[in-house]
């Protein structure tokens, strides 16, 4: 059965939760997102039409990991004994996976487990792969993650920090390779995730119902314009959403030519240090997200105004006391110390920040300050406007 998403360029608002899921799309090595907010503000709809975004990927045929036929160092055994030996690997192109997992999996399913009836027939011990090989190379959902069985959120963190997936069990040794885009959402409401899970998510986002009578209004005509017709609907938004694509596939191969100045590692450490987080995949995941954003942005190095935006997606949830504060008491937190780096004009960080916002629009009191994500999303309408193809 074909399943017609909704287009993510058609999806109203939300900036701050689609730029998220964007900068997941061009570096998974950020470590995913966790989306908070209440029920019914697109959260699943942006995720699932965010999989329609993603290129297809090359893998060896008949692979149940999708391992890449030219990079060994990501393959499963099976597929690297054939490479190692010289065998010519077939090879095919299928869409980027997208696997959600129901609330009530088991562990074997998530995990995998022994092929019973294959065992029984050939007499030796056969795996069956689960969910975590099928999301290989791709994107691993998980709805209401926060109602998910505490040990299997930590298994689908280890998996998607490490890479790998470890069975051990009824006689059975596996590695194979786990490398996966994790998205969770959740409803508060509903309770909140344990705080050792939440900061192993690289980025978290809070999302509300839209307040602008203009969005909503904007919302209605789209939502019941895509119930009429589903498949004009999406072919109405191919264009933007093509584009979209294009700049996905352009930031992923421009990731790694990104520079990294000594002075954007001065200012992740000392916002760091400032906001007295704790250990250091603040500092990691904070400088990732910035070279991502410089990536989409189409700039050749990361500068303050793409740390000053990363912050708001990587620190929040990180802050001492963070869930316990209220959320204005987490913006008036984070802008005091961006605004400190932006004060320091003795530092080259300092001089960089006056740079960098110069170049923005008066609308803008500190990029990100009214809501994360309104940078890039105001640099793609502009090029819009501007007729940039790119």
């Amino acid at each position: 059965m074909k399943t017609t998403h909704f287009p993510f360029s058609a999806i109203v608002g939300q900036d701050a939760m689609k730029t998220a899921l964007l900068l997941n799309a061009v570096d998974p090595g950020i470590g995913g997102v966790l989306i908070r907010g209440q029920k019914g503000t697109a959260k699943s709809t942006a995720v699932r039409a965010l999989a329609a975004l993603l290129p297809e990927i090359e893998v060896v045929a008949g692979c149940a990991y999708h391992c890449p036929p030219e990079k060994p160092e990501q393959m499963h055994d099976g597929c690297y004994a054939r490479f190692s030996k010289g065998e010519a690997l077939a090879t095919t192109k299928i869409p980027t996976p997208m696997v959600e997992l129901p609330l009530g999996a088991t562990e074997d399913r998530v995990v995998g487990s022994l092929h019973l009836e294959q065992t029984l027939k050939s007499g030796e011990r056969s795996f069956e792969p689960g969910l975590l090989a099928a999301a290989n190379r791709g994107i691993l959902y998980v709805d209401e993650v926060n109602l998910l069985e505490d040990h299997l959120v930590d298994l689908l963190l280890d998996a998607a920090a490490s890479g790998v997936n470890r069975v051990e069990r009824e006689g059975l040794c596996v590695i194979h390779p786990a490398r996966f885009m994790l998205i969770g959402t959740m409803n508060p409401e509903e309770g909140e995730l344990r705080p050792q899970f939440l900061d192993r998510f690289g980025l978290s986002v809070s999302v509300d119902g839209l307040g602008e009578v203009a969005q909503r209004r904007a919302l209605l005509e789209n939502r019941f314009a895509y119930e009429r017709d589903p498949q004009g609907f999406v072919a109405r938004w191919a264009a933007e959403d093509a584009l979209l694509a294009r700049r996905i596939r352009a930031a992923q191969q421009a990731l790694e030519s990104i520079e990294i100045p000594a002075e954007a590692l001065d200012m992740v450490v000392k916002l760091a240090l400032d906001l007295k987080v704790q250990g250091h995949r603040a500092d990691i995941t904070l400088l990732k997200v910035a070279r991502a954003m410089a990536a989409l942005l189409e700039k050749e190095r990361v500068g303050a105004a793409e740390i000053a935006e990363a912050a708001w997606f990587v620190l929040p949830h990180r802050l001492p006391g963070g869930l316990f504060m209220a959320a204005a008491d987490v913006e008036k937190t984070l802008k005091t110390a961006l605004e400190k780096r932006q004060d320091d004009g003795s530092e080259p960080a300092g001089e960089m920040l006056v740079d960098e916002f110069d170049d923005w629009d008066d609308d803008f009191e500190f990029p990100g300050a009214a809501a994360a994500g309104s940078m890039l999303f105001e640099t793609f309408k502009k090029k819009a406007l501007s007729g940039s193809s790119t």
